[in-house]
């Protein structure tokens, strides 16, 4: 096994005159024996990735090297199944008509091994995906989680390298989708195959994720651990993808030290940890995670009123309105009450937030999605 080196990869789709570029020089460095997920919304490019990684487009510029095998440039790619990949397609793409075993056992067929090394192959496999005595099973007799695993057997019994991993869940209701999360993360441990996995769902790349590859329009934003993507986010574009975030604009009045004092919109003042590029009198936006807020029946950082309570069962969230009309989206323990119409104290943790350069379009009202 190896890891995979990305460099300069770019693609572009359309006519001679009208290319739309679907991905721009992306550089990344994927170790062995990792869940990577590529991660963003639709159009980002993180399927284009993933599709250049199969071998199943060719890139515009740049190069994919598997170890020290380059496996990608313009000059041609290596063929799909002449990479050490196998793929899982997010429709399944099991065959109606075979039945799960028949399914399982193709990719070993068409390598010529022998029948009774199929049998212990398929029989392995099926072990481990947690099918075994479902293998006379026609796919209409199974439940999509099934058929998903027979998805996965399929690739798996090939023994890959990497497994490529296209949005397998989005067809699965919720319950499901979270039993299969735990599975999929089970079965990348056991096996010690790279993963690397396509999906615009942030709760599934933060609890699958051993690293995670933040795309937008194209372009690489933030490569890192979730709790780096999500706590320390490289940009505006990741921190507002990232869950809910206040995005709240503010001017640096003053900076000591690592320290700036900010003073933003709704009569907040912090004193927040200098970061990159910020300046005294520049105009920035403070990015404020819901569950780094705290209320309280005092008077806090700043005071504000209650217009909105929803329980979520496992918390509580709020907007508060402050002065000037700035609203702030809070979540607190679901114990934890506060009725529409009451003043609260709001008391935030200035290192927990984030700072970016405000954007010209920025506006005057925070944003909390």
């Amino acid at each position: 096994m190896a890891g995979i080196t990305i460099s300069s990869l770019s693609k572009s789709y359309g006519g001679r005159h009208l290319q739309m570029p679907a991905l721009q020089d992306l550089n990344l460095a994927i170790q062995d024996n990792q869940f990577i997920t590529l991660l963003g919304p639709s159009g980002c490019g993180k399927t284009t990735t993933l599709r250049l990684i199969a071998g199943y487009v060719t890139p515009d510029t740049g190069s994919i090297h598997v170890g020290d095998r380059l496996v990608s440039s313009p000059a041609g790619v290596v063929s799909p199944e002449a990479r050490g990949m196998g793929m899982v397609f997010q429709n399944y793409a099991v065959w109606p008509h075979k039945t799960v075993y028949e399914n399982i056992a193709f990719g070993l067929k068409l390598r010529k091994l022998s029948s009774a090394q199929v049998r212990e192959k398929v029989e392995q496999a099926l072990v481990l995906v947690n099918l075994k005595g479902l293998e006379a099973r026609f796919p209409n007799e199974l439940s999509g989680g099934q058929q998903q695993r027979v998805a996965l057997a399929r690739s798996l019994v090939v023994e890959p390298d990497i497994l490529l991993l296209d949005e397998p869940l989005s067809n699965l209701d919720a319950k499901l989708r979270e039993k299969m999360r735990s599975e999929l993360k089970q079965l990348q441990r056991r096996t010690g195959i790279t993963f690397i996995y396509v999906t615009h769902d942030q709760s599934e790349a933060l609890a699958l994720s051993d690293q995670i590859a933040v795309m937008h329009a194209g372009r690489l934003q933030q490569f890192g651990s979730p709790f780096e993507v999500y706590n320390k986010p490289a940009n505006r574009i990741v921190a507002d993808f990232m869950g809910l975030v206040n995005l709240v604009p503010g001017r640096v009045r003053a900076i000591s030290g690592e320290s700036a004092e900010i003073e933003a919109d709704g009569g907040l003042v912090l004193i927040a940890p200098r970061q990159t590029g910020i300046e005294a009198g520049a105009a920035i936006e403070i990015a404020i995670r819901p569950e780094n807020i705290r209320l309280t029946a005092e008077t806090g950082t700043v005071n504000g009123t209650v217009t909105e309570q929803t329980f979520l069962g496992n918390i509580c969230e709020y907007l508060v309105a402050l002065p000037e009309a700035r609203m702030l989206r809070v979540q607190t323990h679901p114990l934890q009450q506060f009725p529409v119409g009451q003043s609260v104290g709001i008391v935030i943790d200035p290192s927990q937030c984030s700072l970016f350069p405000r954007e010209p379009a920025a506006g005057a009202i925070a944003s909390a999605a």
